[in-house]
């Protein structure tokens, strides 16, 4: 019976966590910068523009570190996650029973940044206010693990492709603390209204509104 207290209890959490938000007086502004949210059905990814507000992701994430990015691309992909499912699950069909159990009980969180040439594949977009975007963009840099020279560090691992990279985060990921809570905090961070424990993707994107894939 414990065996299914304990996921249904999970289960009954995330739902509250889902539903029950925080920031609950903020409303999406007219204008501003708009950031995107990605979703594989498992996963969140914050998709925000490589240079906006007076800020410039291009130094911190260059694309010599990158394989062979979009020269053209104007936007990046941050997702956080733990290390050995990121690295060692390229593919879903490569999980294994070690790379689950790491992610229920926990190991230490990387960053998986990507240049992205457009956007609009993501489920859902934000419109932010100069300074909801000012305290987002500040909020996903202070979880990069810096060098003495203030820039992330870079894990040697070939990415997924030709655009996207790995680097050290800080904290640990985990059943509780997943990529979508992640994401759900940065934007809590930011002021802007998210659900205040959302572990599954659906309970952070249902807030927001859909891509038009013809805007922009």
């Amino acid at each position: 019976m414990a065996l299914l207290v304990i996921p249904a209890l999970y289960l009954l959490a995330a739902l509250a966590g889902s539903v029950i938000p925080v920031n609950r007086g903020w409303s999406e502004s007219a204008d501003g910068t708009t950031i995107y949210i990605a979703d594989n059905g498992i996963h969140a990814d914050l998709i925000l523009p490589a240079k906006a507000q007076g800020l410039d992701w291009a130094p911190l994430f260059p694309r010599s570190d990158f394989a062979a990015p979009d020269p053209n691309a104007q936007w990046i992909a941050f997702g956080a996650g733990e290390r050995h499912v990121y690295l060692d699950t390229p593919a879903w069909s490569d999980i294994t029973l070690s790379t689950i159990w790491h992610a229920l009980a926990g190991g230490d969180r990387v960053m998986h940044v990507e240049w992205v040439s457009d956007p609009r594949y993501s489920a859902r977009e934000i419109r932010l206010r100069p300074e909801e975007y000012r305290r987002l963009w500040a909020a996903i840099r202070a979880e990069m693990v810096l060098d003495s020279n203030g820039r992330p560090i870079r894990i040697d691992h070939p990415g997924y492709g030709p655009s996207d990279a790995f680097y050290r985060a800080r904290g640990k990921a985990s059943a509780v603390a997943t990529c979508n809570t992640w994401a759900a905090h940065r934007l809590r961070l930011a002021g802007v209204k998210t659900s205040i424990w959302p572990p599954f993707v659906e309970g952070l994107v249902w807030r927001y509104r859909e891509v038009d894939p013809l805007s922009g």
